[in-house]
């Protein structure tokens, strides 16, 4: 009796002495988790002011709001498109790299996002994403790509002056410019524009110069018709004026283009016999706009671009994860599939990501948890024109309770709402957890 006692008095003070250590963190989780979670539940039932109890109206007004029902249909997009895209990339790059030399770098460069903060990284791709492609990445690599298949027209704002020869093109010439009257061979031709930037002028531009007169041809001169700091004679070409280098010119009959001919770098140009008698056309395809990319941040495409800076952010946090596992790999494994006549992709599908099931698992649920709170990124990125196309349950949930205009009441009720979705995917981690544990 003495002994069993003993031993009692031994397990009531080892249970007191772990109560006194978890004590702290039991208060503190209180404090920050569990009165918050209580006091947001129950001020959800209340109004704005916090005084008249309105039961569920602020759960009908989620519902309803149309800007809410956008952050919800956004939050599920992300869910998702984010957490599989960021454990896709994660696992090809873990794989790829255990067969490369300079793996361990790639690893580090890949990973090294993870050390910025979502505030820095928002505030980056702002600027990735900015719509000048003098300024933004990635449409400086989008306009890029489009100039080398389909350059644009150095001349977008170019247009004829007072008294000019040329008149607007109509119909499915809009855009451009013809004569007003049909020219003849042997007679020069002028084709005077405005408009033109000096340093918007192509490379190798010279001074204009006045097209000499061919027998049988017909000639003419596209130029700038401005002289720098004043002068100079209105619808003829002047000693300092420069020439529209590589504007194209079309001869036009019974509209039809008969002859073509492109300006020299003093502007110059020569036609054939055949433009004798027609009308001189100078083309849309010479005054396009200059291609100014995507609008990345755009009603369409905010949402898709702001979880490409997230992927980007936490794809090397599913490498490192993924990589570990796979390290953990029997290579014995793998290597018997090979001699079984199994090719790369049938081991990649059919033995490594099965053996790393559990593990994918673990990264697919880890980042779903995270995506559900994302606030942040979408802040810092969506210009204020489209946060609401951009908008998400914690991005609203901020807006609604912060501000002039704030309901605390929504906002508690978006919040409990929240949690409400977060916790089922939080259920079935603690359980997987308890299930490993008990193997």
């Amino acid at each position: 009796m003495p002994a069993t006692s003993a031993r009692s008095a031994e397990t009531r003070r080892r249970r007191l002495v772990a109560a006194a250590f978890l004590l702290p963190a039991l208060v503190l989780l209180g404090a920050l988790v569990v009165h918050p979670i209580g006091y947001s539940l129950y001020r959800s039932f209340f109004d704005r002011s916090g005084d008249t109890f309105v039961g569920g109206a602020n759960y009908g007004e989620i519902l309803h709001d149309d800007t809410i029902r956008t952050a919800l249909k956004n939050t599920a997009l992300w869910v998702v498109l984010a957490p599989t895209t960021a454990t896709a990339l994660g696992l090809i790059f873990a794989v790829l790299t255990e067969r490369v030399r300079w793996g361990t770098a790639f690893k580090l460069l890949v990973f090294m996002p993870m050390a910025i903060s979502m505030l820095a990284a928002g505030i980056i791709f702002r600027l990735v994403y900015d719509h000048d492609p003098d300024r933004g990445v990635a449409n400086a690599v989008w306009v890029g790509v489009h100039d080398t298949f389909a350059q644009s027209s150095a001349f977008p704002k170019a247009r004829p002056g007072r008294d000019s020869p040329l008149v607007p093109a109509t119909g499915a010439d809009a855009g451009g410019f013809t004569t007003r009257d049909p020219v003849r061979a042997g007679v020069p031709v002028l084709l005077p524009l405005v408009g033109v930037a000096p340093e918007d002028l192509p490379g190798g531009t010279r001074t204009a110069a006045a097209a000499p007169a061919e027998p049988g041809k017909v000639t003419g001169t596209v130029w700038q018709d401005f002289t720098r700091g004043g002068g100079g004679r209105t619808n003829a070409v002047d000693p300092t004026e420069s020439g529209l280098a590589g504007i194209r010119v079309e001869a036009v009959r019974d509209g039809r283009v008969v002859d073509s001919a492109t300006a020299r770098a003093d502007g110059t140009f020569t036609l054939s016999a055949k433009a004798d008698g027609a009308v001189l056309r100078l083309p849309a395809s010479n005054f396009r706009e200059a291609y100014a990319g995507v609008e990345w941040l755009g009603p369409a495409l905010v949402t898709p671009a702001v979880i490409g800076a997230y992927v980007w952010m936490w794809a090397g946090f599913a490498m490192v994860l993924i990589g570990a596992g796979l390290a953990a790999v029997p290579r014995e494994l793998l290597e018997a599939a090979r001699v079984d006549g199994a090719n790369e992709w049938q081991v990649f599908r059919r033995v490594t990501v099965p053996l790393l099931a559990p593990l994918l698992v673990v990264v697919l649920v880890t980042l779903v948890i995270n995506v559900m709170k994302i606030f942040d990124l979408v802040f810092v990125i969506a210009p204020g024109s489209v946060q609401d196309d951009a908008n998400v349950l914690a991005l609203q949930l901020y807006r609604t309770s912060f501000g002039t205009d704030a309901d605390p009441g929504l906002g508690s009720a978006i919040a409990v709402l929240l949690l409400v979705l977060v916790l089922p995917v939080m259920l079935y981690n603690i359980r997987r957890l308890r299930k490993e544990g008990a193997r």
